[in-house]
């Protein structure tokens, strides 16, 4: 990365891939803040949070103009390949070029929003910008709940014009995004052993899958591995007798599943028929899915007998909720074209332990909309399927939408210098996604607020890619608008 333009930048994110980030674990990436701002003589104040603020003054020339902040966040979506051995709380992050596209090996490569935060410390200490006093704010785990823009200590912020750093398409002005909740369901049930009789133990596994933001991608027809899965067992289930032992698919809450597997307990005079079902709907789903997911594997081998299993009544409660909870998108906008209104994604399901031994299977989902009411509506619904199994329910705090400003001042600089720069207009939306920009507006109603960045796809996932033309294109569009500020 140090051989890439904008060197400024790239330098930076070279070094903030060395750093573990995982959301909730930023203490080492908020030191290395703490000591770039030393190395390079800049304010710098912490909140209780581990939210970062620094601060220089302005070019000279520009004192008189209000400041402009900065913001990105420090930690990053940690996705791996099933054989990937790096350990995100621990190990760098391995990077590879290939052409216009920098990618990490194996791994999400950590450009959401690593890349917002170099252009932002680029922009602090390179002498070839000029900009009003200028602050930059680096908050802590925006991927898995807001807390560091929700936690934000009040008053800590004295510009109100804030540009976020954390958009994915190139030549997007981003003014709005969706809300969001997320739900939880535990299912804690009594194992026992299987009844007398032969048994056979299969293992079903679903993968391949490209995964991806639960937001952004929700609308592409990516299958989503934790209800092909549940689709197969409950084929199975209505054609025998099946006990379930484990079921683990998904990870992370804003991610779409990519990867699920179960062991269940099958009587073994019916292994021959048993396989031959499992080839039809196999071939059937990988057939629907042929567009959007061509490289879907579903697989049935078998493996050991578990040693517990659950019961059929809560083996047929647990597929019933699987089923039933919905996933995908609920409901495009009727105001603004091509933009999902509500959505939900079953983002994980994995059979944990209690710490007295009690089995249970945890079950998480993500809701977005950009309408309040609807973000509640779909809530609802999540419960009521998670209700069928699950014994606790809950619901996190949840998140505002950011509603759009098209009156914005600082939205027609941008433009302006969009236009003035690249002769082309950029696009003006909103997103089917969670910014921290909401939250900034429960603090600081008075801010106007943006989001631009360089194109990335499939972020949330690894296959996540940077463009670099992209990053460069942004980086001069960020000076020159600091510039006309």
């Amino acid at each position: 990365m140090n051989n890439i333009e904008p060197k400024e930048v790239f330098e930076i994110f070279a070094q903030i891939n060395q750093i573990p980030r995982p959301s909730k674990h930023e203490q080492k990436i908020s030191r290395w803040l703490q000591d770039f701002a030393t190395e390079h003589g800049i304010e710098c104040v912490v909140d209780d949070a581990m939210n970062v603020v620094m601060r220089v003054p302005a070019t000279p020339g520009y004192e008189d103009h209000p400041g402009v902040i900065l913001q990105a966040h420090q930690d990053m979506v940690c996705e791996k390949d099933a054989n990937c051995p790096i350990d995100f709380m621990n190990d760098p992050i391995e990077t590879a070029i290939e052409g216009d596209w920098l990618h990490a090996k194996g791994t999400t490569l950590g450009a959401d929003d690593g890349i917002g935060m170099s252009m932002a410390l680029a922009a602090l200490i390179h002498p070839d910008v000029k900009h009003p006093k200028l602050e930059a704010l680096f908050t802590v785990d925006e991927e898995t709940g807001l807390t560091g823009a929700d936690r934000l200590q009040d008053g800590i912020l004295q510009g109100r014009r804030l540009i976020n750093l954390d958009n994915e398409d190139d030549g997007h002005i981003c003014i709005g995004c969706a809300g969001g909740i997320d739900s939880l369901g535990r299912m804690h049930y009594t194992p026992q052993h299987l009844p007398e009789g032969k048994w056979l133990g299969l293992k079903l596994r679903v993968d391949g899958l490209p995964g991806g933001h639960s937001g952004e991608d929700i609308n592409k027809g990516r299958a989503n591995a934790n209800k092909v899965l549940a689709y197969f067992l409950a084929e199975i289930f209505d054609s025998t007798d099946m006990y379930i032992g484990t079921i683990h698919g998904g990870n992370l809450r804003n991610a779409i599943a990519r990867e699920a597997e179960a062991i269940v307990c099958v009587p073994f005079e019916d292994r021959e028929r048993l396989r031959i079902l499992f080839n039809e709907r196999a071939a059937q789903v990988e057939a629907v899915y042929q567009g959007s997911n061509p490289d879907i594997r579903c697989e049935m081998q078998t493996t050991a007998l578990p040693d517990e299993v659950m019961s059929l009544s809560d083996t047929s409660r647990l597929l019933a909720t699987l089923t039933t909870c919905p996933h995908g998108m609920i409901r495009m906008s009727a105001d603004i074209p091509d933009l999902v209104e509500t959505s939900t994604n079953l983002a994980s399901v994995h059979t944990k332990t209690e710490a007295d031994g009690r089995p249970y299977i945890e079950i998480n989902t993500s809701q977005r909309s950009s309408i309040e009411a609807q973000k509640h509506q779909i809530k609802r619904h999540v419960e009521y399927a998670l209700s069928i199994a699950c014994d606790e329910v809950t619901h996190g705090d949840g998140y505002p939408g950011w509603a759009p400003n098209v009156h914005s001042p600082l939205l027609d600089t941008i433009v302006a210098t969009y236009k003035q720069l690249y002769k082309s207009e950029p696009e003006v939306l909103a997103i089917h996604a969670g910014l921290e920009c909401g939250l900034f507006l429960t603090k600081y109603p008075d801010m106007d607020m943006v989001s631009v960045g360089p194109q990335m796809y499939d972020v949330h996932s690894p296959k996540e890619r940077l463009s670099i033309s992209s990053t460069a294109k942004t980086w001069q569009w960020l000076k020159a608008t600091l510039a006309a500020l």
